[in-house]
C-alpha cells in the first residue's frame, strides 16, 4: 500500500484515483473546484462514465479515497503524486501546459519526504524534463524526487474497464529505483508493464492516439469513395479486418472522431513536429480529413433540402460517442450551429448531454424528451451518435412521426435495406443503397 495524492479530478485524474483506491492504496485527490470536491465527497461524479460513480462510492465506503482543495497538505507526505490535470489546446494547436507547471511548482514547495511525481497528463515530448526542473527549483526540503512519465490509455465509455484490465502500463523513467517503485505501485493491477525512457513514454501516448486517428480518417476516406463507386464500406472493412496486420478495430466509418484526445493530440503532435522543423504529413492529412468529415451529413442534407429555413430537423445523439457526456469536438455541435444560422427548426435528443448542449448553443427550446418528440413532424433526421436507444428505433417510428421520412445516418446505425423496404429515404456513410446482389 502506498499513500498517493492525485492532482486534478477531471477525466484522467478521477479515474486514476478511483483505480488506485480499488487496488488498496490510500488516495487523496486534489482539485481547486470546490463544487466538484463537495460532490465527490458525497459520491457524486462530475463526469458521466459507466461504472465510475459506483466504484467511487464503493471506495468512499472503504475510506481509501478522500477529496480536498488543500493540495499542500495532500502532497506533503505522499509516497507518490500523480499529475492528472488538463492540457487543453491553444489556438495554434499546441498543448497548454500552464496548469501542469503550476501543479509542479506547488508540489515542489509542499513535499516533505522522498516521493515519485507521476505525470499521467498527455504532454509533449520533453515536458517531464521541464517538470523535473520546476519541482527541483521549488523544493523547500532536502528530499529526493523522481519524475516519471506514466501515460494513460483510457477510452471514454470504457475507462473503468480500461483501468482495471488495461492492455499495458507504460513507465517512462531514467531511474532504476523509480522503475521499481512504479512496479510496486502497479503490482496488484496484473497488467503487462513496459519500462522505457521518459521521452519515449511521452511519445508512446501521442503515437498511439494519432495512429488510431489516422486509421479512422483512412476508413472515412474509403467510405466516401464507396459512396461514389457503389461499394459498401462494411463489406470492404470486413475483408480488411481479417488481415492480422490490419485488425478489425477502428474500421467503422462515420462522421469523424471527436472527444478530448484525438483532435487535441493530433494537433499537438503536428505542432510539436513543426516547432522542431519537421512536418508530419500523415497527421496533417488526418486533421484536414476529420474536419471535412464532420459536415458530410450536411452536404447530403442540402442535396435533399436545398433551403433549410423553416424546416424541422431532428437531431439524434449529441455526444461525440455513446456512453459519455463529452461534447468536446462532437460533430453535432458545429452542424447544429449551421442549422441555426440557416433558420432550421432543430428538435434534438440525447440520453445524457442535452443540458450541456443547450448551454453551448444558447437555446434550451430545441431539446426534446425522447426520440419520438425529436422526430415529431420533422422534414429530416440527422443521426450523430450511436446510442443504443437510438439504434433500437424501429423504422415504423420514423414513418409514423416524421413529416417526411428522410434519415441521414452519420454512424451507420441501421440496416440500409430494411430502412429502404420500409419506405424511408435513408443515407448513411459509405453504404449506398445499391441493388441487392443476385447470385447466378
Amino acid at each position: 500500500m502506498m499513500k498517493i495524492a492525485v492532482a486534478g479530478v477531471g477525466y484522467v485524474g478521477l479515474v486514476t484515483a478511483v483505480g488506485f483506491a480499488h487496488h488498496g492504496h490510500m488516495v487523496t485527490a486534489v482539485d481547486l473546484d470546490t463544487q466538484k470536491i463537495a460532490g465527490l465527497t458525497k459520491g457524486i461524479s462530475p463526469i458521466y462514465e459507466p461504472g465510475l460513480e459506483m466504484l467511487l462510492q464503493e471506495q468512499l465506503g472503504t475510506n481509501r479515497i478522500q477529496f480536498t482543495t488543500d493540495g499542500a497538505s495532500a502532497y506533503a507526505d505522499a509516497d507518490a503524486i500523480v499529475i492528472g490535470v488538463g492540457t487543453p489546446e491553444n489556438e495554434d494547436g499546441s498543448a497548454n501546459l500552464s496548469a501542469i507547471y503550476q501543479v509542479a511548482r506547488e508540489i515542489g514547495q509542499s513535499i516533505q519526504k522522498d516521493c515519485l511525481v507521476i505525470v499521467k497528463s498527455t504532454v509533449p515530448v520533453g515536458t517531464n524534463d521541464k517538470i523535473e526542473t520546476i519541482v527541483q527549483e521549488a523544493l523547500k526540503h532536502a528530499v529526493h524526487v523522481d519524475v516519471v512519465s506514466n501515460p494513460e490509455f483510457l477510452a471514454q465509455g470504457s475507462a473503468i474497464y480500461d483501468t482495471l484490465h488495461g492492455s499495458r502500463i507504460v513507465i517512462g523513467t531514467e531511474s532504476r529505483a523509480a522503475e521499481e517503485k512504479m512496479r510496486e505501485l502497479y503490482d496488484a493491477y496484473g497488467q503487462p508493464i513496459l519500462a522505457v525512457s521518459r521521452r519515449s513514454a511521452e511519445l508512446v501516448k501521442y503515437a498511439s492516439n494519432d495512429f488510431l486517428a489516422l486509421k479512422i480518417s483512412f476508413v472515412n476516406e474509403i467510405a466516401n469513395l464507396c459512396d461514389i463507386l457503389g461499394a459498401d464500406i462494411e463489406e470492404v472493412t470486413e475483408g480488411m479486418g481479417y488481415d492480422p496486420r490490419i485488425g478489425n478495430s477502428f474500421l467503422r466509418a462515420g462522421i469523424g472522431y471527436g472527444g478530448s484526445c484525438f483532435p487535441k493530440d493530433t494537433k499537438a503532435l503536428h505542432w510539436l513536429a513543426e516547432d522542431h522543423g519537421f512536418v508530419l504529413r500523415t497527421i496533417e492529412a488526418a486533421i484536414k480529413i476529420n474536419e471535412k468529415q464532420k459536415y458530410v451529413l450536411m452536404h447530403k442534407l442540402r442535396k435533399e433540402l436545398p433551403s433549410l429555413a423553416g424546416k424541422k430537423i431532428a437531431v439524434l445523439g449529441l455526444t461525440f460517442k455513446p456512453n459519455t457526456d463529452d461534447l468536446r469536438e462532437a460533430p453535432s455541435i458545429p452542424n447544429m450551429r449551421v442549422l441555426q444560422k440557416e433558420g432550421a427548426i432543430i428538435q434534438a435528443y440525447d440520453p445524457i448531454a442535452m443540458a450541456k448542449t443547450a448551454e453551448i448553443l444558447g437555446d434550451a427550446t430545441i431539446m426534446k424528451n425522447s426520440v419520438e418528440e425529436a422526430l415529431d413532424g420533422a422534414d429530416a433526421c440527422l443521426i450523430f451518435t450511436e446510442w443504443n436507444e437510438i439504434c433500437a428505433t424501429l423504422p415504423d417510428t420514423f414513418n409514423n412521426y416524421m413529416a417526411t421520412p428522410l434519415v441521414l445516418d452519420g454512424r451507420n446505425c441501421f440496416d440500409k435495406h430494411t430502412m429502404a423496404l420500409a419506405g424511408i429515404t435513408y443515407q448513411s456513410i459509405g453504404r449506398p443503397l445499391a441493388k441487392v446482389r443476385q447470385l447466378q
